[in-house]
């Protein structure tokens, strides 16, 4: 199965950027070849790029805070397991903390670094980090995996909370919707939203189906049309009935 999701504003799509640049971090700063380790440092940059926003960090703690008195007024729920409340509640309290004390600007550290900012600079030159451009990045690069691997986490550590945090509000977003399954009649579904407020779409299909989703929405409709790909991966029309999971995310 394959999962795709729509953002309904600017907040979410913001959040959901950057966790799709912090699985990329993830991913790039556990290897070990020099090549590798400039894309996971390169993403950094856009991190810093994407969460240059100086609300986000107040919108991040205020979701947080909102969820946590939520969550608290189901307390005395008798059908609510007060085991996994409290620990939801103490994961609230954790990341909330560590990202008030988080000081500064997000990613300060990094722009305050000249080094890493002439670095910065010059990725944005198609092919400006070669060793002639950088000749003291190159050496870097040239040192033991394990050492720009530390470096690399240690330029990042900062950011950590910032992505604790949405980490967690996306996570409990995702969890907020039940998934209804659907049937686009002739590649083609809409729905009517009766102007109520969601977050984020989570639609679910079968991989092999070759189905893909284009997704439009606004307060009081919803529109998904599939399309499929073909030989040279321009998409066309798709006019089978095709299956799906749909899920419609609030807080």
């Amino acid at each position: 199965m394959i999962v795709y999701e729509y953002p309904f504003n600017e907040r979410i799509r913001t959040l959901l950027r950057l966790e799709d640049l912090y699985e990329k971090f993830k991913f790039f700063v556990q290897q070990d070849h020099p090549m590798q380790h400039h894309v996971a440092l390169a993403t950094i940059f856009d991190m810093l790029e994407v969460a240059g926003r100086a609300d986000l960090k107040s919108d991040l703690l205020q979701e947080l805070e909102r969820q946590r008195q939520t969550l608290l007024g189901y307390r005395m729920n008798p059908n609510v397991q007060a085991d996994m409340l409290d620990a939801i509640l103490d994961e609230l309290d954790g990341v909330s903390t560590a990202l008030v004390n988080a000081q500064g600007k997000t990613g300060q550290n990094v722009r305050d670094n000249e080094w890493l900012m002439s670095i910065r600079g010059r990725t944005i030159i198609p092919g400006g980090a070669c060793e002639f451009d950088l000749p003291s990045y190159y050496a870097w690069q040239k040192r033991p995996a394990d050492l720009r691997y530390n470096d690399i986490m240690n330029w990042f550590a900062p950011l950590a909370p910032l992505f604790d945090a949405l980490g967690l509000v996306l996570r409990l977003l995702r969890d907020s919707g039940s998934a209804v399954k659907m049937i686009a009649v002739s590649g083609s579904y809409q729905q009517m939203l009766q102007g109520k407020v969601y977050q984020m779409l989570r639609l679910t299909l079968d991989e092999e189906m070759g189905a893909i989703p284009e997704v439009s929405a606004n307060k009081y409709m919803l529109w998904v049309r599939f399309t499929s790909q073909d030989g040279d991966l321009k998409p066309k029309p798709l006019e089978d009935d095709v299956p799906f999971e749909l899920t419609l995310c609030n807080f």
